[in-house]
């Protein structure tokens, strides 16, 4: 299947002047976005993989960058995983990646550290030729998001109510208003919705 906004091949087809930096994160039907709350499947992880291959480049803030090593880097215990999940685990383990952390003095796994001011540095991977940027996690996104840095929103939404958080984007400064651009259904009954932001974004 291809998606709006999709040339074939499954790339992103966009016409932002810069390099799009995309959002895509699983939340529950109660809005909770708690990794352990979802309810992963090959057909979701198929869809997972699609959406790093992609990208250009991983941004990640400190938490989730940890976490994806621990689950994927190459000390995690792969044996323990069904065969299914092994393309999203080649996919991640060789994407280029970029960390936003003040406290790390080192990363590895194809990483490299982003410091100095948030906003002018994502603006320079932004400027950079390619494909797009992929973001995940919830700290991170929220800074970028109040900065009008983030070209699509995806939250594919699972058929389950969590009864607790945590939530997206607490803390927003202002209402961000959306436009539903494509939406894709699971067999399991998850829904991705994808989505962009009814207002330029900023330069």
């Amino acid at each position: 299947m291809t998606h709006k906004g999709y040339a074939a091949g499954g790339k992103p087809r966009y016409s932002c002047p810069m390099r799009p930096l995309r959002y895509s994160i699983n939340i529950t039907l109660d809005g909770c976005c708690d990794h352990r709350a979802g309810l992963p499947d090959e057909e979701l992880h198929r869809h997972a993989t699609e959406i790093i291959a992609s990208a250009d480049a991983l941004l990640f803030g400190r938490v989730i960058y940890e976490m994806m090593e621990a689950a994927w880097g190459p000390s995690a215990p792969a044996g323990e995983r069904p065969d299914w999940m092994q393309p999203f685990a080649r996919t991640i383990d060789a994407a280029k990646k970029y960390v936003v952390s003040s406290t790390l003095e080192r990363v590895d796994w194809n990483a490299e550290l982003v410091r100095g001011d948030l906003r002018e540095a994502v603006l320079r991977l932004k400027d950079q030729p390619g494909e797009g940027l992929y973001t995940g996690g919830v700290q991170l996104p929220l800074a970028l998001a109040s900065m009008g840095l983030i070209d699509e929103y995806e939250f594919v939404v699972h058929p389950r109510i969590a009864g607790h958080g945590p939530t997206l984007f607490a803390g927003l400064p202002e209402y961000l208003d959306l436009k539903l651009v494509d939406r894709q259904e699971f067999a399991a009954g998850a829904v991705a919705l994808r989505y962009v932001p009814k207002k330029p974004q900023r330069a």
